[in-house]
């Protein structure tokens, strides 16, 4: 897709295989669930905190996804790399790793995500930075499964959005009536080996996912034809399981579809913990800045094909008109009783370093 001024104007999505232009609609998918089930093509941007945006597309085209194709590399400039800030500093992500520990030891839950939030200042005008040329740059050097660009423009009928993504981890994938999520827990270096805490944190998670998905499924089919998978990811491995369902018959494409499957599953277990209810009170103890997109999910429902891919909104980037401009991303890592925090921080900067390295200005190669 050509990034005219046009399409700039209009607002535009891209995903690996499908392309959208020209918004013509928007919900709340969180209070309007049930017309995502009506019909069109819908690209959804939600928040961890619950909104849940939805806008419907004029035109889509699904393509065959390929090689990237040759063109001519757009320049990107980004932020100085020592205008970073981020929300939890070392020793209070540190403390904040130590206090998730004893609520474990007290028995209030099992694993809780612990994340931070990194900013930057980023002047631009409406509707954004040049989000092609980073997801081009973001392509090039830390290439993703479930990457995506979303740029829609604020109106005075509906909300925008800057998303650009890099993420590696299916929430919600949908075909006809097979429903399938790949939740994403334990990470290392390459050439490192897992810690058991990994291990364990994925199979809590993995279990979590089953019974999440059970809000919809027909009894009977839930199955997990891939657990503790080792994969290769730029600069990392990730520990990841796969979890297949299908739609029982109330559930299959009729209006109670997405507001079940939502109210049931998310936010992503994967980025939330075990048990969900009590993860997400220690959360909002703990961390110091909303979360956005990042830990949300991103991706495109067709309601028209029965077809549906939401990714787990990690290794992402947003950007707001907050204070001139700011583009934020977030990263985190899973507590469990056997994290150790100096170990904690290290995984998040692990997380963190190649794609803000990507995203700064005269860090790495165009």
């Amino acid at each position: 897709m050509e990034w005219s001024e046009d399409v700039r104007r209009l607002g535009s999505a891209e995903f690996r295989g499908l392309t959208a232009s020209e918004p013509v609609e928007h919900i709340d998918a969180a209070i309007d669930g049930h017309r995502l089930s009506e019909g069109g093509l819908w690209v959804v941007v939600a928040s961890f905190e619950g909104r849940i945006d939805a806008w419907r597309f004029a035109r889509a085209e699904h393509v065959v996804a390929g090689p990237e194709p040759a063109a001519p590399r757009r320049a990107w400039t980004g932020p100085a790399p020592e205008h970073w800030h981020t929300s939890l500093g070392r020793e209070a992500y540190m403390a904040g790793v130590e206090a998730i520990r004893r609520d474990i030891r007290e028995g209030d839950a099992y694993q809780v995500n612990l994340c931070r939030v990194l900013s930057a200042p980023l002047a631009a005008e409406a509707p954004g930075p040049d989000a092609v040329a980073l997801s081009e740059r973001l392509a090039r050097g830390n290439p993703a499964r479930y990457a995506a660009r979303i740029v829609i423009p604020r109106t005075d009928e509906m909300p925008g959005a800057w998303v650009v993504s890099a993420s590696p981890e299916s929430y919600l994938s949908i075909s006809g009536r097979t429903l399938r999520s790949s939740p994403i827990k334990g990470t290392a270096a390459p050439g490192q080996s897992m810690l058991d805490k990994d291990v364990s944190e994925n199979v809590m998670i993995t279990d979590l996912v089953r019974n999440d998905l059970a809000h919809v499924a027909e009894p009977g089919t839930i199955a997990v034809p891939e657990l503790l998978g080792e994969h290769t990811h730029p600069g990392l491995v990730h520990l990841q399981s796969t979890v297949e369902a299908r739609l029982d018959d109330a559930h299959d494409w009729t209006d109670r579809m997405w507001p079940d499957l939502l109210l049931g599953t998310f936010p992503p277990g994967s980025v939330s913990g075990a048990p969900k209810s009590s993860a997400l009170q220690i959360i909002a103890r703990e961390e110091t800045a909303p979360r956005g997109p990042y830990c949300g999910a991103i991706g495109w429902i067709d309601a028209d094909a029965r077809r549906a891919e939401l990714a787990v909104g990690i290794r992402t980037f947003w950007w707001d008109d907050a204070e001139g401009g700011t583009l934020r991303f977030g990263t985190g890592a899973g507590i469990t009783w056997g994290s150790e925090p100096a170990g904690e921080w290290e995984e998040t900067e692990l997380k963190a370093r190649r794609l803000i390295g990507l995203a700064s200005a005269d860090t790495m190669s165009q």
